[in-house]
């Protein structure tokens, strides 16, 4: 099996590739009991999570991911991931910084769903 810091960068360039191409698909790396929190909106569970990434208020977006840091979270193989970028959005021309953490769960077949997710961008 990958080490944790493989699967950490699969896992970050796969969840940006999909979010920025289309976010309809990160439905499948959800699960019923994982948590998003938006900023200060926190949302339970995957059709939930679904609805407020695909609700954000814009058409295109691109991730430009800054640094990875991931660890091991606990004895059954969970990762840590912790990633800080910028994002551009529609035409806007300056980029927002963000910080995004992950916990990634195994999910009992060799591959990893999100049970936390919390996003915030960072002002000034």
């Amino acid at each position: 099996m990958a080490d944790f810091q493989t699967i950490a960068r699969q896992f970050v360039e796969f969840y940006y590739n999909t979010f920025d191409s289309d976010r309809n698909k990160l439905s499948a790396l959800y699960r019923d009991n994982s948590m998003l929190t938006f900023e200060t909106d926190a949302k339970l569970g995957t059709k939930n999570i679904l609805d407020k990434l695909t609700g954000l208020p814009f058409n295109s977006v691109k991730h430009q991911v800054a640094t990875l840091d991931a660890q091991p979270s606990n004895e059954s193989g969970g990762i840590l991931v912790m990633v800080t970028g910028a994002l551009l959005v529609d035409e806007e021309q300056r980029p927002m910084n963000y910080t995004q953490i992950f916990q990634l769960l195994p999910d009992g077949t060799g591959s990893f769903f999100v049970f936390n997710d919390i996003f915030k961008l960072i002002y000034g």
